[in-house]
């Protein structure tokens, strides 16, 4: 759905406290890149942070905690202009202004070099964040969202006697981790998953995202998962291959069912960079060379992340995407030239994968403002079928984004868990309209 180009205008305003000290331009990082040549339709490569809180959200306190918050995050304000020779971005003096939730959940937000690349938006009690990821990945973006929430909360609450939490400087969050890791060798070089297993179903009729949240005691989770010796994100990654296996045709399991999931190399890599410092690893399950049994599925996927996760296989990615920059014969291409290859090589890695799976893991606020936060949700634009999940507290919530209409891939994901005895509470699925 098309976001109101009026309300779009109104949040923009210039200031002329722009911090002269930042960036006024930056390439955008290596992940970037491949964003704003493959971002059209329901994937428009913007993702969603949620909050909820236990009282009703004030809206000139959250204007005030999102001025101050940028203070402190100032290479969030970028504009994306377009080169000759690749996108980069620019520092603008324009201000997002706090406004009623008036669009679905990782609605486009880029629309030419005016665009902001970050809106805050509330409905009721929940706050929302959403953002273009060239800006950031998400543990990026959950580092300002937390300060937001954070500032915000402190305003509400100044009896709760909040401190500030130290943040990195500037030129560390804004640096490009990849550039600082980056090695010029020839590391190992994938020979690409095939063609996956690709859901079926019509899509929906107004070219949005489907969307269905669950919310369950991540106790529960965990101790599902520990029957079976595995860790929460392998063992969610096997009831979503389950799950899967339950929609598929018998003809159709000649495919491997192959699930993308992505890795914050800040565990791997020193880094206090908001930038995107990510990879992925693919995992698959062929449910017609295998049993099936979700105890098989579990150490097929153990394998795959204990295989996956290395330091050399995660550097020799590392290499791979940042040579994209370094390569002689690519950098002279023009842009016009470039995107039509990249918009071609994201659709082939499409069809290498089934669906995605994101554990973005816990957010973190200071112990005395727990009370007032009822959790957190994450949300990804996707052009198939992705699930984001994220802890707060004792919380685990489950964020479904799909282009299909239909939702029993997800359906079965959650009755699945109930079946192992974990309750779930199922959210409803639309986003809300400004109340008159």
């Amino acid at each position: 759905m098309p976001r109101d180009k009026a309300k779009r205008k109104q949040k923009r305003v210039p200031n002329a406290k722009t911090n002269k000290k930042t960036l006024s331009w930056s390439r955008l990082d290596n992940a970037a890149k491949i964003f704003p040549p493959t971002s059209h339709g329901a994937d428009s490569g913007v993702f969603r942070l949620s909050c909820e809180l236990r009282e009703p959200v004030d809206p000139g306190l959250l204007q005030q905690a999102l001025d101050d918050t940028l203070t402190r995050f100032p290479h969030m304000l970028m504009v994306m202009r377009r080169g000759v020779f690749w996108y980069y971005l620019e520092q603008t003096a324009q201000r997002p202004l706090v406004m009623p939730e008036h669009a679905p959940p990782c609605a486009p937000l880029y629309e030419g070099s005016g665009s902001l690349l970050l809106e805050v938006s509330y409905w009721r009690s929940k706050i929302n964040l959403d953002m273009f990821h060239v800006l950031a990945d998400g543990a990026g973006a959950i580092a300002f969202f937390e300060a937001l929430i954070t500032a915000y909360l402190a305003l509400c609450h100044p009896e709760a006697g909040t401190q500030v939490q130290l943040q990195a400087p500037v030129s560390q969050k804004w640096a490009d981790s990849f550039q600082k890791y980056y090695k010029m060798r020839s590391g190992e070089q994938s020979s690409g998953a095939g063609r996956a297993y690709r859901l079926r179903g019509p899509k929906r009729p107004d070219g949005g995202l489907t969307i269905l949240e669950g919310v369950a005691d991540v106790r529960q989770v965990l101790d599902a998962a520990h029957r079976y010796g595995a860790t929460l994100t392998v063992f969610l990654t096997a009831v979503l291959f389950e799950a899967i296996h339950e929609e598929m045709y018998v003809r159709h399991r000649k495919r491997p069912v192959v699930l993308t999931v992505p890795v914050d190399l800040r565990g791997f890599f020193p880094s206090d960079t908001t930038r995107n410092f990510f990879s992925t690893i693919r995992v698959g399950y062929h449910f017609g060379e295998r049993s099936g049994e979700l105890e098989d599925i579990l150490t097929e996927t153990a394998a795959a992340f204990k295989s996956e996760l290395t330091p050399e296989k995660l550097a020799a990615r590392l290499n791979k995407l940042a040579s994209l920059e370094h390569n002689p014969l690519l950098r002279p291409i023009p842009l016009a030239l470039k995107n039509p290859v990249l918009r071609f090589s994201g659709y082939i890695a499409d069809m290498g994968e089934t669906a995605a799976l994101s554990n973005v893991g816990k957010f973190k606020l200071p112990e005395e403002l727990h009370p007032y936060v009822r959790g957190f949700g994450v949300f990804m634009s996707t052009g198939a079928l992705e699930l984001c999940t994220c802890t707060f507290d004792s919380s685990l919530h489950f964020g479904f984004t799909s282009v299909k209409e239909a939702t029993d891939v997800q359906r079965r994901f959650f009755t699945r868990l109930t079946e192992m005895g974990i309750e779930v509470e199922i959210r409803s699925n639309e986003y809300n309209e400004e109340e008159p």
